[in-house]
């Protein structure tokens, strides 16, 4: 697949500002970097963050977030955007684009966390807290949100084509292993809420402690095993058994989130060894992380 995505320049963002928010004109526009995936942001002044759609398939997004952000921020116990207004296609830019409040604060990473296992007890917290918001008239997993909260089986032929792809560079049967077991449940309790993409990324940190969580748009409802990835993708040794360990969620679902953590992976690592690169040990490390570490056991190995 191509790279479709659109890069803008600061110029043509300043115009949509000029444009469409007139007593906005003035402030500076600085694009952050390193840039997203599915948008392009830039700070705007101070206090204002816009994201704009880097490709069609992610406009969804944004007008998800503008509708559902103000309803979730409530009943949530650490800060999440704020949807301030909704752009629309000007200045050569075909989509609309989202102005959002700035959340201070660095992505998570391993040495900015002062207590890696109160660090995931707060994210355990912040889940639990989403996963139990009613959900309303919440978009139900689909193409917006990529199919997180569906069935895991949408992305069966991508993952066992990605198995097949790295023969003699993984343990593929125990990746296959990992996989079918994740294929054999499904979400059979109420749909609920989830973020879609709780990565490093999409956390912040102030003062060594978890602060925020950004980036919602991959969120819709359904089954939350895809927010469960983390556990093997980011936190290591206690701090994955205290995120196990503060989610009450049964054994199947934690099979299923290890099954998202698995697709993840292997559909990374066949990127980067078809591109050519040497950067591959980091999402080894991961695969074998996962190949490990049964988090469906209560008091399995961490």
């Amino acid at each position: 697949m191509t790279d479709d995505r659109r890069t803008l320049s600061v110029e043509l963002v300043c115009e949509l500002i000029a444009d469409q928010f007139p007593q906005w004109a003035d402030l500076p526009i600085t694009p952050i970097l390193p840039g997203g995936w599915n948008n392009r942001s830039f700070r705007l002044g101070e206090t204002m963050v816009l994201r704009l759609p880097s490709a069609e398939r992610y406009v969804a997004q944004v007008q998800k977030e503008q509708h559902f952000l103000p309803y979730l921020t409530s009943h949530l116990p650490l800060p999440i955007p704020q949807a301030i207004a909704l752009g629309k296609a000007g200045a050569d830019y075909p989509w609309p684009f989202g102005v959002y409040g700035w959340i201070e604060g660095d992505t998570a990473a391993h040495g900015g966390i002062d207590d890696p296992v109160r660090f995931a007890q707060d994210l355990a917290h912040f889940l639990n807290a989403l996963h139990n918001v009613e959900t309303a008239d919440g978009p139900a997993a689909g193409l917006h949100n990529f199919y997180r909260g569906d069935f895991i089986n949408v992305y069966n032929d991508e993952t066992r084509a990605a198995i097949a792809n790295l023969n003699g560079k993984i343990d593929g049967n125990a990746a296959t292993a990992i996989w079918d077991k994740a294929l054999e449940s499904q979400w059979n309790s109420p749909a609920v809420w989830l973020h879609g993409d709780i990565a490093p990324g999409n956390l912040l940190v102030q003062n060594g402690k978890l602060s925020a969580v950004i980036d919602f748009g991959s969120m819709g409802i359904g089954d939350p095993a895809c927010d469960l990835a983390i556990a093997w993708m980011f936190l290591e040794g206690k701090s994955r058994q205290a995120f196990r360990s503060n989610l009450p969620l049964d054994q199947e679902t934690w099979q299923r989130g290890r099954g998202w953590a698995l697709w993840k992976t292997l559909i990374t690592l066949d990127k980067l060894y078809r591109d050519g690169t040497e950067e591959t040990g980091r999402q080894q490390e991961i695969l074998q992380i996962i190949l490990e570490h049964d988090l469906s056991e209560p008091h399995g190995r961490y």
